[in-house]
């Protein structure tokens, strides 16, 4: 294989974000988005490396004319999907069941095995194999690679991956903790290492991906050992607008008192929870800046959002024994001082403190924001799910023995 680039194609239900990246010097190439995928206003946003971005809107009728208007983007750049310098197309796929557990060259079986996990992840697994099969008819000859979200923590013993249900009913049905953002968790992990100068194998890590979707991980030596998500993305922190951990009694009280459809008390959980559902905000900058202007309702979600979140480092300090850091990422995790500062107050007999000055500052890159010599590092991490994709599809296709 001589090409050194990889496209990397995240295909939501209605979008499809995508990434080209040189491998070769881990250059973005180009960066875009083509969103509301299905509507009259879809819109396409594309970035070339120069900058200089390009923007358009109108139809899009489905994921194969998104794709099609994708590479004609690209094309437009002298990137085309055509290039002998494209060397595979990485896709993000949200559920790999258990039987996926590192990236895979997609054939007829891999796809059939994806379709067959529909019914645990229904809003996402359907939209990914759209976006393979599309990708598969724009280049027939060329590897296409899934990753997958679940792969990074199906090295979960049995202990923390099975929940306390009748072991037939679970087997028959696949019920068991899955988790998800996994390539997020692995690769903050692993950068998490490398701040600290120390391999991944030596360091044990609490992850915490914070965003509309949340999840936390502990990962002792590089391998996640527990998650916070479960059989699908509900279980867990408290969210934008999920639930997390919640008694499931409460499902059945809603079922009769409430005489509440199994739909409609998945879309409560799913899309009328979580910060949503306590204040009506789920953007953490508008219910921060509703908490300082003395808003109850703001004050009690941040609250709770706090308290599950504090509850899970603690657990996941009791999980590994000994923690070296503790990476706060995604958009919240990132950008949200307050939120980092209320995770780890009043945590100072864990060893687990956060300096003021360094907290407050903003910054592109990983960097820490715990005092000097502080005996748990605390960390923020910027993820890059799109360069783990790319790096593992890279790897993956230059390893010959993989390809036919």
């Amino acid at each position: 294989m001589n090409g050194t680039r990889v496209l990397v194609l995240n295909s939501g239900s209605s979008s499809v974000k995508y990434q080209l990246i040189d491998m070769h010097g881990g250059d973005r190439l180009a960066v875009g988005l083509v969103e509301r995928i299905g509507e009259e206003t879809s819109r396409l946003k594309h970035t070339p490396a120069g900058g200089g971005s390009r923007e358009w809107s109108g139809p899009v009728a489905d994921h194969d004319a998104a794709l099609k208007a994708v590479a004609a983007e690209l094309a437009g750049d002298g990137l085309g999907l055509d290039s002998p310098e494209l060397a595979a197309i990485g896709h993000r796929v949200v559920h790999g069941g258990r039987r996926f557990t590192e990236p895979t060259v997609v054939d007829d079986a891999v796809l059939a095995e994806i379709e067959r996990l529909i019914p645990v992840a229904p809003l996402h697994n359907p939209a990914n194999l759209t976006g393979i099969r599309t990708a598969q008819q724009l280049r027939p000859d060329l590897p296409q690679v899934a990753v997958f979200d679940t792969a990074f923590h199906t090295t979960m013993p049995e202990s923390a991956a099975r929940y306390a249900i009748d072991v037939g009913t679970a087997d028959a049905h696949r019920v068991r903790r899955y988790g998800f953002h996994g390539t997020s968790h692995a690769y903050v992990s692993r950068e998490t290492a490398r701040l600290l100068g120390r391999a991944p194998e030596d360091v044990n890590v609490i992850v915490l991906h914070l965003g509309n979707g949340a999840s936390a991980s502990a990962v002792r030596g590089g391998r996640c050992v527990d998650t916070s998500m479960g059989l699908t993305p509900l279980e867990g922190l408290v969210m934008g607008t999920r639930s997390g951990d919640m008694d499931p009694a409460v499902i059945f009280h809603l079922m009769r008192v409430g005489e509440m459809s199994a739909d409609e008390i998945d879309t409560l959980l799913n899309k009328r929870s979580g910060l949503i559902g306590l204040c009506g905000d789920n953007d953490m900058r508008e219910i921060r800046r509703r908490v300082d202007a003395g808003d109850e309702r703001a004050r009690l979600a941040f609250d709770i959002y706090i308290h599950r979140l504090k509850k899970y480092i603690g657990a996941y300090y009791a999980v590994l024994g000994r923690v070296d850091a503790v990476a706060f990422t995604a958009g919240v995790g990132e950008n949200s001082a307050p939120v980092r500062e209320a995770a780890v107050a009043g945590l100072d007999g864990f060893g687990l403190a956060v300096d003021g000055e360094l907290n407050a500052v903003r910054g592109d890159g990983a960097r820490l924001i715990s005092p000097a010599h502080a005996r748990v590092a605390v960390a923020v991490v910027p993820t890059d799910e799109e360069m783990e994709i790319a790096t593992q599809t890279y790897a993956l296709v230059n390893d010959s023995g993989n390809l036919t």
